[in-house]
């Protein structure tokens, strides 16, 4: 924070968490020149992009028709228009400010040469078949038999590239090369990243990997992979081989987790899948160490939280995939929710904090694609779908996407969401400065809305803060940003909240702010609470402290809405009426915007076609902010 505030290159090993009266004094000094902004060197806008798009390259992208590469897919995000892999001209309504092509790291490259069709790998049968239903237009279902024999450990020997061939490293240096060649420091970043797919018996623990570093130090390794004896599925060894790059390179690397949802109650574990004991010392030490953020939304749905572990929360039930794991093998059961989503792992990490010492699940918040085109587009009007069979269509509002008549699971197209993207504070837009911001967790997650959003936790917050035009110069002064830490109350002092947030140009209005609050209670058991603190119109909360709905513009037929409603902004201070100094507690910010038409409303009047029964037509889109935490 201190470093911020100075215009010093803030590193992530800087202290975000506290602030005095000095380093205040020497950020914002009390004769400051004639511009305001001499000497200013905080983060003044929020940057967009995706931190986990995948390409031809990833083997399951590609079985399912994907042919943009890793350079394309740069162009597109630069804000070029390309030709997607269905045949159609794409273009993002604004440039995205960096990217991460984050392939898969189990047999990266194989894939090209499947669909090259050369003789050693249509040498299996099983490969030849697949080959065959590609070539025969059924990519699809071969991509999913794919992911499931990848799951299961059963893909032919022809089909597995370890990192230790000659292929999967001419991949993964092309991969870097790309990367290289778009990266444009102070304009556009190119990150340097890959997908660790850990995905035993079809529960989804995968992680995004992302370098701070150029080719020069992440082309001295190739990624790690899940299949033994290269590789491992047990998050505690990708733990190990990050260790090992940074030992060995002096570099630097995080991983992302995401789509807890797919892992059937794995993700966020209180007991170890892989040992069946409580997690340890070590496991919570090395967790917090190299996974400082999570992706709580993207195209396989939301992952903040869910109705059942949230009854009280009106805006729980959205864009919910909560059938089964990743490859619909296994069906879900209710038990398995609480160590799957953002919001009860928050909670489980304060009880883990108070029992160990190290809170393994105090991680900030980013959204992200996971779209498997090649095409970071996911804004409701210019949705290219997940995969490439579902890029637009007048087929997919009917089209099954996922269906396991063993599991009885089946998912369609029109359940797929259209989400999202990582927005980063950063000083400026490189490589080291994005990727110092997510180590500092200075982010935040939205369902695919560019609002700029802000978040910041003090002991001196007063309602005249929420009449500032600049709320960044008071919050950097007075507290911590999100991402931060509060520590040791001052007698007497409740902890303040200065929140802000203004409307993407292009989306809705905002319905309102709110603040999550989780805490600890002296008994060791967990809870939260939503509270509004902002919101436009001129609504009062009812007698039972809820605020009326903010209505409803949206013409479905016609995939329009008048933003007549909402507000273009939404300031506010809030202070913790139930503040308990002795306990721990997070809080977190999450901004709702008024409903607007779904993509699916949007492809029914582009295309003339019905949508099936029970479809989603209207989305509210939001963005979560990492926590602040309270520690005594």
């Amino acid at each position: 924070m201190a470093a911020l505030c100075l215009g010093l290159a803030a590193r992530a090993d800087d202290d975000v968490g506290t602030l005095t009266p000095e380093k205040a004094e020497r950020s914002f000094k009390a004769e400051p020149a004639y511009s305001p902004y001499a000497g200013r060197a905080f983060p003044m806008r929020p940057l967009f992009g995706d931190t986990h798009l995948h390409t031809a390259a990833s083997f399951d992208a590609g079985t399912f028709g994907a042919r943009i590469t890793p350079r394309y897919a740069y162009r597109l995000a630069r804000g070029e228009e390309i030709t997607s892999s269905s045949g159609q001209p794409v273009k993002l309504s604004r440039p995205l400010d960096f990217l991460v092509v984050a392939d898969h790291s189990d047999n990266m490259g194989m894939f090209p040469d499947l669909y090259a069709g050369k003789p050693e790998v249509l040498a299996d049968p099983q490969a030849r078949t697949w080959y065959d239903m590609i070539m025969a237009g059924q990519g699809g279902t071969a991509a999913l038999e794919i992911i499931k024999a990848f799951g299961a450990g059963a893909l032919p020997k022809s089909m597995i590239y370890g990192p230790d061939t000659r292929p999967y490293k001419l991949a993964w240096q092309d991969t870097i090369a790309a990367s290289e060649e778009y990266n444009d420091p102070g304009r556009f970043t190119a990150f340097i990243g890959y997908e660790w797919t850990s995905n035993t018996g079809g529960n989804n623990l995968h992680r995004n990997v992302i370098f701070r570093d150029g080719g020069d130090k992440a082309g001295q390794v190739v990624p790690y992979t899940t299949m033994a004896p290269l590789g491992s599925d047990n998050p505690r060894d990708l733990w190990t081989w990050m260790q090992a790059y940074e030992d060995k390179t002096g570099g630097d690397v995080l991983a992302i987790a995401h789509n807890g949802n797919l892992s059937n109650g794995r993700m966020f574990p209180l007991i170890e899948s892989f040992t069946g004991r409580p997690v340890d010392q070590e496991y919570v030490e090395t967790r917090a160490r190299w996974e400082r953020l999570y992706e709580a939304t993207q195209t396989k749905g939301d992952g903040e939280t869910h109705p059942l572990l949230s009854p009280n929360d009106e805006f729980a039930n959205f864009e919910r995939w909560d059938f089964g794991n990743l490859d619909a093998s296994v069906r879900k059961t209710p038990d398995m929710l609480e160590f799957e989503y953002a919001r009860s792992a928050l909670r489980n990490g304060l009880k883990l904090e108070a029992d160990l010492g190290t809170n393994p699940y105090k991680f900030g918040m980013i959204g992200s694609t996971d779209a498997h085109t090649g095409l970071a587009a996911v804004e409701e009007d210019n949705f290219f779908g997940k995969t490439t069979p579902q890029e637009p269509s007048p087929h997919r509002l009917s089209a099954t996407f996922v269906d396991n008549p063993q599991t009885r699971i089946k998912v369609m197209d029109w359940q797929v969401s259209a989400s999202g993207y990582a927005a980063v504070w950063a000083t400026e837009n490189t490589r080291e400065a994005i990727w110092d911001a997510m180590q500092r967790k200075e982010t935040y997650g939205t369902t695919g809305s560019r609002m700029a959003v802000r978040f910041f936790g003090g002991w001196d917050f007063d309602p005249a803060d929420a009449t500032s035009r600049n709320p960044g110069a008071i919050g950097y002064s007075k507290g911590v940003p999100m991402g931060g830490d509060l520590t040791a109350a001052p007698d007497g002092k409740v902890p303040t909240f200065l929140v802000a947030a203004l409307k993407d140009p292009l989306g809705g209005n905002l319905d309102r702010y709110q603040i999550v609050k989780g805490w600890l209670d002296d008994q060791g058991q967990t809870h939260e609470q939503v509270h509004d603190v902002a919101w436009s119109d001129d609504r009062t909360p009812g007698a039972d402290g809820k605020l009326p709905p903010v209505g409803s513009t949206v013409d479905v037929a016609n995939a329009t809405w008048t933003n007549t409603i909402g507000a273009p902004e939404l300031i506010a201070v809030w202070k913790d009426p139930d503040f308990d100094p002795d306990q721990r507690a997070f809080y977190y910010g999450r901004v709702i915007e008024i409903p607007t038409p779904r993509w699916t409303a949007y492809d029914a009047k582009r295309f003339a076609t019905k949508p099936l029964d029970g479809s989603e037509m209207t989305v509210t889109e939001r963005a979560y902010t990492s926590p602040i935490w309270y520690t005594p």
